[in-house]
């Protein structure tokens, strides 16, 4: 079930293939929603290759969590479970269709004079 549904979502969403701080996570579970990666660092508790991910997720009321996640479970190469659920999160990449990123330094397009006039 959630195979289709992200498989869906790949459609109308451009996916990155990384997670930085900062990104803003297309998240899938028994809801779809969004969230933004606030934190991630390295579980040192771990042997192998665990992240702590910080995340603000972007529901009513916001609420602030951390996921422990592998890195193929947090860069949607993978769905995954907690607690026996099926997950799926990817960052999003709003720049995917040609444009730019914003540097800040860019300066603001002209604007175009309207195609209609008021006549009085």
């Amino acid at each position: 079930m959630i195979e289709k549904v992200v498989a869906d979502l790949k459609k109308m969403f451009a996916l990155k293939n990384d997670t930085r701080e900062g990104d803003v996570l297309l998240v899938v579970s028994d809801r779809i929603f969004f969230a933004v990666v606030t934190s991630i660092e390295r579980d040192q508790a771990k042997r192998d290759e665990w992240w702590h991910v910080g995340l603000q997720l972007l529901l009513l009321p916001p609420r602030n969590t951390t996921w422990t996640l592998r890195t193929p479970q947090f860069t949607g190469q993978e769905i995954f479970t907690m607690g026996g659920e099926p997950h799926f999160i990817a960052a999003i990449d709003f720049w995917a269709g040609g444009g730019k990123a914003p540097t800040g330094s860019e300066k603001p397009a002209k604007r175009k004079k309207p195609a209609l006039r008021v006549i009085k």
